[in-house]
């Protein structure tokens, strides 16, 4: 297999120090367990922080490094203060809530997004220094988001995937980050982009489509002109370490311990973090409590909260919210004999974590919002005795894949505490099948598994040709053109109006000429050797209001009126009959009423349907669905529908830019040259026409038939300066 190069904000290895001695020991757990094994058996590096914030005596850096090169492990070095403003500051106070959807709890003033940025820019340089050809490179988790994009600038042909940890919030959550377009861009430097869950993907697409304005689906996206994947892959356990390790005595005694004067257990056990929902879930058991006293004595919650990031503000009051409800809980309904809650605040070692598992009646796993929360699937694979129920909110990645747990809405109190009661009274028989169905699919999609499934698809994505969009043709090319045009006798040059000439606009009446390109069309329109014909879709109205004083000639509606430079008339070049107006304008009337933001544009000879302000994903939708009403309808007559950037435009088919090129054609003399340049399929039409010695340049990355290309509007105006200069 080619050579893997992990790359996450933690290496798989603790740095622990005792005074002057210093230790270097792999981490257990998550991913450090889970990739360990692709790691050594590639012979790749993992690039990562090694969790030492620079605070290390000389002779402990070098002990250090001596046993990271060993254990191939790149360190990234990272000051106090760039973990306090990265990974404290911008990671988990700005990204973890709003990824999580609990905007609320983002900071009223935003830390200083710069040191993100150089923080990524470091572990992307790190990664490119490892790289050799046919490497594989994997980046992890929303603290490098701008990584992947970054690896792709120095590495264009490099095979890179990334996978979120985390969820993907709803876009209209995703939206609020300052930095939100650049995050969607740095991830989309990945060919493969993987998820936890269906609806983390679905956010991510339309984050990406509402807010880059890429075209997007459930299975990829079109990002500069390179498809790139998107694919659902839950993460799993190692499933059989966990079934092994509850078979272990000593854990068993431990577990024995905890149930013993208990008739029934409920565990919970969690980081103290708000996304997890401790305070709803001591809320629900104070209810079940309240509801069903036959409970009273025979029922103890053990409740363990894991300190998590304790400088945090904002987690020193969850401290002090969840002591209060344990306080009240023990206060109304304890007894001498009897306390409801037992409350744990420290960590667990992995023996104490096992030993509440089997523990466990029912296991707790009720977390606000989870990416997936794997801690509900090392449950099920301890509990091989099948003897428990495993409660489950439906807000974590996990509920999309354990069908078979009791799943809970964790706002809903009430409903939560029925389901805790469900749990308890459950009979052996359903608890048994419903954890031999558990245990049947943790097992089997364990986190073996999951990593060689995401490899496989990855190699498979890096594989396909990558279509990168045409270049701009190439310098000498240009002057090339540029030289005939001067020794041409004349020069005809036809242009498009919008996304040639001019960006593109939200509507159509904020597309005007600025100062500079009237000047340039002056001065090319005045030069001898020159005629200037703006070839648009426009109306003639339009046309004449912004370009009429310039000695060019002006040709609206694809074509349908001319106006020679000079002249103040306009003429049709015919006027086909429309039995079809009518019918088509009611449709397209009805469709913009039920699409907020479209409009439209009604011509001599046509109509255009806009819906660039729409909701891009609604707006799309419903373009298609007009589109297909349209050529049902417009089966038997001569009419064209062109679906163009953002608009739909119906015209006759005798109507096209190719005419404004006849008629030129027709009149020109030997040695004249035709240049014709646009960026649409409209203009393909303009193309075709033309005569064999002319010249067709396409701007943009859209497919073409016409040899030259120009980037974008910008070029296209240094190329006509180039026209004069020559």
């Amino acid at each position: 297999m080619s050579r893997l190069i992990m790359v996450s904000n933690r290496s798989p290895v603790t740095i622990r120090t005792d005074g002057a001695e210093v230790r270097v020991e792999r981490s257990t757990g998550g991913l450090a367990t889970a990739l360990r094994s692709p790691h050594e058996r590639s012979g790749g590096v993992w690039v990562g922080w090694s969790g030492a914030a620079g605070d290390l005596e000389p002779p402990q850096v070098r002990v250090v490094e001596e046993r990271l090169r060993a254990l191939r492990v790149v360190p990234v070095p990272l000051t106090a203060d760039e973990v306090r403003d990265y990974y404290d500051g911008v990671a988990h106070e700005i990204l973890w809530p709003l990824f999580h959807s609990l905007a609320g709890l983002v900071p009223l003033r935003l830390p200083d997004f710069s040191v993100y940025k150089r923080v990524n820019e470091r572990f992307a340089s790190a990664a490119v220094a490892q790289y050799g050809p046919g490497d594989t490179i994997w980046v992890h988790d929303y603290h490098l988001m701008l990584v992947p994009d970054l690896i792709r600038r120095a590495l264009p042909d490099a095979a890179i995937g990334f996978f979120l940890h985390i969820p993907f919030p709803p876009v209209e959550v995703f939206r609020s980050l300052p930095l939100r377009e650049e995050l969607l861009a740095g991830v989309l430097g990945a060919d493969l982009i993987g998820f936890h869950a269906p609806s983390y993907l679905r956010h991510f697409a339309s984050a990406v489509t509402r807010i880059l304005g890429a075209p997007s689906g459930l299975d990829g996206v079109l990002w500069q002109g390179r498809p790139v994947r998107l694919g659902v892959f839950p993460m799993g356990i190692d499933a059989a370490a966990f079934t092994e390790a509850a078979r272990d005595p000593e854990t068993i005694v431990q577990a024995n311990a905890l149930r013993a004067g208990r008739t029934q257990v409920l565990v919970g056990i969690d980081r103290l973090d708000h996304t997890k929902g401790i305070p709803r879930r001591l809320l629900a058991y104070e209810t079940l409590l309240r509801e069903h006293p036959e409970l009273r004595g025979r029922v103890q919650l053990i409740e363990a909260a894991v300190p998590s990031r304790r400088s945090v503000e904002a987690s020193q009051d969850l401290r002090a919210q969840v002591d209060e409800l344990v306080g009240r809980v023990n206060r109304v309904f304890a007894t001498p004999s009897w306390t409801p809650v037992q409350y744990l605040f420290r960590s667990l070692s992995e023996r104490e974590l096992i030993a509440l598992y089997l523990a466990a009646d029912a296991m707790l796993v009720t977390p606000l919002r989870d990416g997936m929360n794997l801690m509900a699937k090392e449950f099920v694979a301890a509990r091989a005795d099948g003897r428990a129920v495993l409660v489950l909110s439906e807000f974590t990645g996990a509920a999309t894949e354990l069908a078979e747990a009791l799943h809970v809405n964790p706002y809903d109190v009430d409903g939560t505490a029925e389901t805790y009661y469900r749990a308890l009274t459950m009979t052996d028989e359903e608890r048994a099948a419903r954890m031999r169905a558990l245990r049947r699919r943790v097992t089997t999609y364990d986190v073996h598994r999951w990593v060689r499934t995401f490899l496989a698809e990855l190699a498979r994505c890096a594989s396909v040709p990558r279509s990168q969009p045409p270049p701009q043709s190439a310098p000498e090319i240009l002057e090339a053109i540029a030289r005939r045009a001067s020794e041409a006798p004349r020069v005809a040059v036809l242009v498009d109006y919008d996304g040639t000439l001019v960006p593109f606009a939200p509507t159509p009446e904020l597309a005007a000429a600025d100062g500079d390109l009237l000047d340039l069309l002056r001065r090319l329109g005045a030069h001898s050797r020159f005629e200037v014909h703006v070839v648009s879709g426009r109306p003639p109205e339009t046309l004449e209001r912004w370009l009429g004083a310039l000695p060019v000639s002006l040709h609206a509606e694809h074509g349908a009126w001319s106006r020679p430079a000079g002249k103040m008339e306009w003429t049709p070049l015919e006027a086909p009959a429309l039995p079809w107006r009518d019918a088509v304008l009611a449709i397209l009337d009805d469709y913009a009423a039920r699409t907020p933001g479209a409009f439209v544009e009604e011509k001599s000879f046509g109509f255009a349907w806009h819906y660039r302000l729409t909701d891009p994903e609604y707006g799309v939708s419903q373009a298609n669905d007009l589109k297909l009403h349209l050529a049902t309808l417009l089966a038997n007559d001569p009419v064209q529908v062109l679906h163009g950037e953002n608009v739909i435009e119906l015209r006759p088919h005798a109507l096209h830019k190719g005419r404004v090129v006849e008629a030129i054609a027709s009149r020109a003399e030997a040695g004249w040259l035709l240049v014709a340049m646009g960026d649409d399929r409209t203009d393909e039409d303009l193309f075709a026409a033309l005569p064999p010695t002319a010249v067709a340049i396409h701007v943009g990355p859209t497919a073409s038939s016409a040899a030259i290309r120009l980037s974008d509007v910008p070029a296209v105006r240094r190329f006509l300066r180039s026209l004069l200069m020559a």
